[in-house]
């Protein structure tokens, strides 16, 4: 069912400190920061060989990246993203064995413009799984 790895996300305190360092420090090539409202940050992209690092800074006070700050205020890994072929079909199996899938269940458009679902930590060894179609 998993395909590659999509990207690793990190949740930061400051997007723009945190994408110089990448791109200053490590030589990396960075996206711009993208708003996302729906999803409750703002993102931009690390772009390595094989994968990405996401980095995600909260937009909003409602934003789950400032409640997951709150409790680690120095930042860290927030998530990992595996690729799916159909998000719907790997959804109804993962739910007929018995994982959470976060939110309504029903997919919603990422960063990427492509469908993507949550699915709880506590089902995964502590990790927050998101899946994206692909």
């Amino acid at each position: 069912m998993l395909g590659r790895v999509n990207h690793i996300a990190l949740a930061v305190t400051d997007l723009t400190a945190a994408a110089a360092r990448y791109r200053d420090t490590l030589g990396a090539t960075v996206s711009s920061p993208q708003a996302l409202p729906e999803h409750g940050v703002t993102v931009c992209f690390v772009e390595l060989e094989n994968t990405k690092v996401e980095l995600l800074e909260p937009l909003g006070e409602g934003s789950p990246i400032k409640a997951f700050l709150d409790k680690n205020p120095s930042g860290g890994m927030h998530h990992i993203c595996y690729e799916v072929s159909d998000i719907r079909a790997a959804r109804d199996r993962l739910k007929g064995e018995g994982a959470r899938v976060l939110g309504d269940g029903e997919p919603k458009i990422g960063a990427h413009g492509r469908p993507v679902l949550f699915l709880h930590p506590k089902d995964f060894m502590g990790c927050l799984i998101e899946l994206e179609e692909v």
